[in-house]
């Protein structure tokens, strides 16, 4: 039988000070890992001409706007998790989309006060004010050394000149073909003779190309005023949407304090509100901190971690939203005093069905947006998650701009008790509903792990999906697997509802599953991989770096050799 663990072990999992003005260690190597070679590769030029990470993440961004432009984009937002080294200064600049002035808490809502999926997915009304735009402002000029037209130039030519694109673009278009039918635009820049095209299909995207022109010679403010704002708030509400000047001009990047804790003597930095993936991994790590995992045979180590991730994500439902709008009970759910007090209710030979903690509708899980990370000689570091939400966000292209618009209006709660689109829901008081200028809950969990001989950078798309990911490659990251282990080892999922661990084929053998199913958990096989992780680590004793990009995906992961100068030099992949 696992014993549980005397509460005071919990104690070790601790909030922990931000700001620190020792200087530290320095790799002396770089090291990418993202989604895309080409974002991989414009990342390593700026860092070759004397960038920094910062510097590096606006090449890296700008470049998987026009290579991935059904994951991310000038029309979506991001959490930026930085680590200046010089001062061991600790930021999220949170650049994640606005609800528009005009938005209202029923706006998705019929006549008879029912959900209508439709209306928070598809088209202009779907789309929040972006964040991207000021994020890579603010980027550049606060904390790299390049200039945004430097550092954009790569991104500039590959939307202008085009590129041949993969199995994941093709893919991702026929998922989202119908809805990129509706726009002119959309259809004559994405599909090839109305339809969606097979791999190596050349997008070129000569609009997009100068929208980001102009925000590398001009500033953001290019974007949120003047007539490049005025035309997208005219298209906007041409077509059903809500947009005024006033929602562009008023648009801010928030420098946050992260969550930062600590699971056993490994030191935990992530995202903070209204990025969920902070609370609750930490809050997930704090409940496991009551059990002895070291002593745990597999079933039981992921019984454990599906009955966390379960009060996790039902505590998501219930309590978090936008902290600037609603009272969130921060302290509360980090304390390992509340987790003990969860822990307890964990039984070792039996799941806890949800239903014994709220009865809410079921529904299936989506996935996608980006992520990459970064390490820079200095010892620099660069946490990325993007997003437009669902692939291609709204299916909605401004004319003559090459933007795609988010549909991250859907990550609000259109109603207590009605899930998203990915499965996720608000409990009765709804602190994730639509509120005018509101920032929307995410599941973005940029993340940093730090022990006295090794440090990760990471994060992965997902959805829903993302923060158990995290919570995974954390665990793994603590027992010693290097980059490509984490990265590539199968994966299993559970959140409140629906009830269910789903898994990656794989994941789990035929004894597995029977003993889980013993337990009282639901499985359901995933219909795909699911995941595109970028992890770096930093080997301290060693001073050297290595990187790993998901195999799921099509991303390259590169340590970088410092004395590299030529722009023409191909990094060295490390997978």
């Amino acid at each position: 039988m696992l014993i549980r663990k005397a509460s005071a072990i919990a104690l070790s999992i601790l909030l922990l000070c931000i700001g620190s003005t020792r200087a530290e260690q320095a790799p002396g190597q770089a090291a990418i890992a993202s989604a895309h070679p080409l974002a991989t590769r414009a990342g390593h030029e700026i860092l070759a001409a004397g960038g920094n990470a910062f510097d590096a993440a606006v090449a890296v961004a700008s470049t998987l706007a026009v290579v991935e432009p059904y994951a991310s984009g000038v029309g979506g937002g991001a959490f930026f998790l930085l680590h200046r080294a010089k001062d061991n200064y600790d930021v999220m600049l949170d650049a994640r989309e606005t609800a528009p002035l005009a938005a209202t808490r029923d706006m998705f809502l019929n006549k008879e006060g029912e959900a209508i999926e439709s209306f928070s997915r598809d088209g202009a009304l779907a789309a929040a004010i972006p964040g991207w735009p000021l994020a890579l402002e603010v980027l550049a000029k606060e904390y790299g050394r390049k200039s945004l037209k430097d550092s954009m130039a790569a991104s500039i030519q590959h939307a202008r000149q085009g590129f041949a694109t993969g199995e994941r673009y093709s893919k991702m278009v026929g998922w989202r073909e119908e809805i990129l039918k509706r726009n002119p635009a959309a259809t004559s820049i994405f599909l090839q003779n109305g339809t969606a095209p097979a791999p190596g299909f050349k997008l070129i995207q000569k609009d997009l190309a100068n929208t980001l022109e102009l925000i590398a010679n001009k500033g953001a403010i290019a974007f949120y005023r003047g007539g490049l704002a005025e035309r997208m708030v005219n298209e906007v509400n041409s077509t059903g949407g809500i947009w005024s000047k006033k929602d562009l001009a008023n648009y801010r990047i928030l420098q946050r304090k992260p969550i930062k804790a600590k699971y056993k003597d490994m030191q935990i930095t992530v995202a903070s509100l209204p990025s969920s993936g902070g609370i609750v991994l930490v809050d997930s790590l704090n409940m496991l901190g009551n059990f002895d995992l070291t002593a745990a045979g597999e079933v039981d180590r992921i019984h454990l971690v599906t009955e966390v991730l379960r009060r996790a994500y039902r505590d998501r439902a219930e309590f978090l939203g936008d902290s600037d709008f609603v009272f969130v009970p921060v302290k509360q759910l980090l304390h390992p005093y509340y987790a003990a007090g969860q822990a307890a209710g964990i039984r070792l030979d039996k799941a806890t069905p949800s239903d014994m903690f709220a009865g809410v509708p079921e529904t299936a899980i989506g996935a996608d947006t980006t992520h990459f990370s970064i390490i820079d000689k200095e010892g620099n570091r660069v946490s990325a998650t993007l997003s437009i939400n669902f692939p291609f966000g709204s299916g909605f292209v401004v004319a003559d701009t090459g933007i795609v618009l988010n549909n991250e209006m859907d990550d609000f709660a259109a109603k207590a008790g009605v899930p998203n689109g990915y499965g996720l829901i608000a409990g009765r008081d709804n602190p994730n509903a639509v509120f005018p200028g509101k920032r929307m809950l995410s599941s973005m969990t940029p993340t940093f792990l730090e022990t006295d001989n090794r440090l990760a950078v990471l994060g992965t798309p997902g959805g829903s999906r993302i923060i158990s990911m995290v919570l995974l490659a954390t665990l793994d990251f603590y027992n010693g697997a290097d980059a490509n282990t984490i990265v590539s080892k199968p994966r299993f999922h559970h959140q409140f509802l629906p009830d269910q661990i789903i898994y990656e084929k794989d994941a789990f053998n035929q004894d597995t599953k029977l003993e889980l199913q013993l337990r009282g958990h639901r499985l359901a096989e995933s219909s795909r991989h699911y995941g595109n992780m970028q992890v770096v680590i930093w080997d301290k004793r060693k001073n050297a770096l290595s990187a790993a990009s998901d195999p799921r995906g099509e991303g390259l992961a590169v340590v970088l050799d410092p004395a590299i100068k030529s722009r023409d030099d191909e990094p060295r992949s490390s997978k």
